[in-house]
């Protein structure tokens, strides 16, 4: 089984995403989805994995590419912040601008706000964010996306508990 973990939005702020690291256990592929702000060379450290990483509206004077696409198993994948697709207004442009370009999931960031959705034949996964999160309870998040044997992805929506986002810095 293949592990993927996605992640948005960190800003400069890791002790979060070292948890989420802990709890999830060493993935096989770390996605972020932009907002890093110059630490990504830190973060790929910090997985101990490859990382696949594209830039946010806060990545100001980055060389990171704006989006990517990427092959997971037999999946094309779309990787963007969103804020070029208006995501905070709705994902209905996003998810139609992906099946038009064939891809079969779309990841994307910048809501701050955990999202799993299949809609016109695409499937659309937001993180949400470690550092800054903006849904109900107000708990970091992040996917883990599993690929099993026969190339079928499982998706996971994690939260931090407040007991682990409240421990003392590692």
């Amino acid at each position: 089984m293949k592990k993927i973990m996605v992640v948005s939005d960190t800003h400069k702020h890791h002790r979060n995403l070292a948890r989420a690291l802990e709890q999830a256990g060493t993935p096989d592929l770390l996605i972020h989805l932009g907002d890093a702000e110059g630490y990504e060379d830190y973060i790929a450290d910090m997985a101990g994995c490859p990382l696949e990483i594209v830039s946010g509206n806060n990545d100001f004077f980055s060389m990171l590419d704006k989006e990517k696409e990427i092959r997971i198993g037999k999946y094309k994948v779309l990787l963007t912040h969103g804020h070029y697709y208006y995501v905070s207004a709705g994902i209905a442009d996003i998810e139609r601008e992906a099946a038009a370009q064939g891809y079969d999931i779309v990841m994307f960031g910048h809501t701050h706000r955990p999202l799993i959705e299949k809609d016109h034949g695409v499937v659309a996964l937001n993180p949400g964010s470690t550092s800054y999160p903006r849904q109900d309870g107000h708990l970091p998040s992040y996917i883990v996306m599993e690929i099993d044997a026969n190339g079928t992805p499982d998706y996971q929506l994690k939260y931090l508990s407040e007991e682990e986002k409240t421990k003392k810095p590692l």
